[in-house]
């Protein structure tokens, strides 16, 4: 029994590290190369230098990067918000139906999941010319909505369904509306469901590539898009640059969140 315990633990401990050397080592190699002294993405780097984070910086090598990393930003900005303004209060709301009534509903709100975000954006393209709406920035933001508001669902999901209904029920004895009891009690309470939507929310939709292509109109240069089109181009050693800091934006967003949310889990 030793010996097989032994062999069982070595292969999965085994696949386990050979499966996060599989994801982790491309983010490394990536990263390597944004740090190149060369002219083009190679690994292993050319030297070490910074000239290409200093030439993405640079307001006039790189205003088309930066007009779309902004439009980027506004749809990721937008994107969150809206699935805020809806996602956040249905998965309040599900948490207090019925067993059987919220099993119904959850289905619903998860299904944007199941269907390939490349599809969706297609036939989202086909459904709203349609009706007379065009490629645009607000379709784009619409898109991510439907898209991405499971990943907000889920997250608020997970909290309120931990809350204890005592709490509001004790500040509705107190005298306080329906609306201010879920404004002070419930609302402060799922904080951290909120915020770990928000950041899922925002790098998924800073990160899409399918929805953009259908939704997003000639003038509205996204970064994902964007970045793609200069790789076609040239081999850009510039999107290695972007993609690390977009690598330190998400390790930046994970630190966040392990310093803030776990101390208001455990107290």
């Amino acid at each position: 029994m030793a010996s097989q315990d032994r062999v069982y633990s070595i292969v999965v401990r085994g696949l386990g590290w050979l499966a996060i050397a599989f994801m982790v080592a491309p983010v490394f190699v990536g990263l390597a190369m944004s740090f190149t002294a060369g002219q083009t993405l190679k690994f292993p780097p050319d030297g070490f230098s910074l000239r290409w984070y200093r030439a993405l910086f640079d307001p006039a090598l790189s205003a088309p990067i930066h007009a779309a990393i902004w439009n980027s930003l506004k749809i990721a900005l937008l994107a969150v918000a809206g699935t805020l303004l809806f996602a956040m209060p249905a998965a309040y709301g599900a948490t207090r139906l019925k067993p059987r009534a919220s099993a119904f509903v959850e289905p619903l709100m998860l299904a944007p999941l199941v269907l390939p975000t490349l599809v969706y954006g297609l036939a989202a393209l086909i459904a709203f010319t349609s009706i007379g709406l065009y490629p645009s920035l607000p379709m784009v933001v619409i898109g991510h909505v439907v898209v991405f508001g499971p990943l907000m669902y889920r997250a608020c999901v997970a909290i309120a369904s931990r809350l204890d209904p005592s709490l509001e029920e004790a500040s509705t004895l107190l005298g306080v509306g329906a609306f201010l009891t879920f404004v002070r009690v419930t609302l402060p309470l799922m904080v951290p469901g909120i915020l770990a939507g928000t950041f899922l929310v925002f790098m998924q939709s800073l990160d899409n590539v399918s929805v953009s292509l259908f939704l997003a109109d000639a003038r509205t240069s996204v970064l994902p898009l964007r970045m793609f089109q200069m790789i076609e181009e040239s081999l850009d050693v510039r999107v290695a640059a972007i993609s690390g800091l977009l690598i330190a934006i998400v390790f930046l967003g994970l630190f966040f969140a392990r310093r803030v949310l776990e101390p208001s889990q455990t107290s």
